[in-house]
């Protein structure tokens, strides 16, 4: 029988696995193979995603990952595996921290720092609450359904419309296809998507955090695209993560919906700054990320 080829989140999953580790002093080193991306470098997700779950191989079952800082140094081979080393910073009572450098034959592509907790700790809790009045994702059109005319024209389209591993439905008009005018006439960067994945993943707790990780680089750009007017098919735009943060506050199920609450509060030289806020679907407020970006567009003559 023919060997039945995996869906995109089935590979995710396995890219999510990494290999055997192998331990010398306090280093651990942990060999991971990388996702097709239609630039040709790997994709950004993809690596913080991995790091995770590095580190993670570093500490206790019971420790979660609440945290994680990552600097992008420089454009990864998808063609390559990713060589992840994780030093042990230290262990406390109730965290754990780790650095991770990711690197390839050309040398460093990431550097991060992630902190994990013991989970279930009592403390102070609060957080702000969802939007009310979001139309439901089942009501609006996927990434996938708006891609996939364009999919013979476009190695962007063709990877959104049969190779995401998420289900991806914007609220406000999508910056993938064309600049939101309304957006730029409000100087306002403001948007919702929801996400989840595509399928089911039945995976632990780690894997969970870690997939958001993965599915969140793929729109958190976007605001600071919809602000300046522009979009991904703007005429020699250029664009690249410098680094990214992310916070986990509550438990995560990717195969439920997200809702990304996202907004950015300002550009300039060429770096734009990024924010979201992430609910499940029944109103509780599980992450909080932050990106800067380099983007670029050629002077106009």
């Amino acid at each position: 029988m023919p060997v039945k080829e995996k869906t995109p989140l089935e590979h995710l999953i396995k890219v999510l696995h990494l290999g055997e580790p192998s331990a010398y002093r306090n280093h651990t080193y942990i060999n991971g193979e990388s996702l097709y991306f239609p630039t040709g470098r790997v994709y950004g997700g993809q690596v913080v995603a991995q790091s995770v779950v590095a580190a993670a191989r570093t500490v206790d079952e019971d420790r979660l990952p609440h945290s994680i800082h990552a600097y992008f140094i420089a454009a990864g081979d998808i063609h390559q595996d990713v060589l992840f080393d994780v030093e042990n910073l230290r262990d406390g009572r109730s965290f754990s921290a780790r650095r991770v450098n990711a690197t390839q034959a050309e040398g460093p592509i990431l550097t991060a720092i992630a902190s994990f907790q013991k989970h279930g700790q009592d403390g102070v809790e609060f957080s702000d609450p969802m939007p009310e009045n979001v139309p439901d994702p089942e009501t609006l059109s996927s990434a996938k359904e708006l891609m996939e005319p364009y999919a013979d024209q476009s190695a962007f389209a063709n990877y959104y419309a049969t190779k995401s591993a998420f289900d991806i439905r914007h609220v406000n008009s999508t910056v993938m296809l064309g600049s939101d005018k309304t957006a730029k006439t409000n100087d306002s960067g403001c948007q919702m998507v929801w996400m989840k994945v595509d399928g089911h993943a039945d995976v632990p707790q780690l894997c969970h955090r870690a997939i958001l990780a993965c599915g969140c680089d793929q729109i958190m750009m976007e605001p600071i695209v919809r602000r300046a007017g522009l979009s991904f098919m703007t005429p020699g735009i250029s664009y690249a993560t410098i680094d990214h943060s992310m916070w986990w506050y509550r438990d995560v199920d990717v195969n439920q919906w997200h809702l990304y609450v996202q907004d950015t509060p300002t550009a300039a030289h060429g770096r734009g700054l990024s924010y979201a806020k992430v609910y499940s679907q029944d109103g509780q407020l599980v992450a909080a990320m932050s990106q800067e970006a380099m983007i670029r567009v050629p002077r106009k003559k």
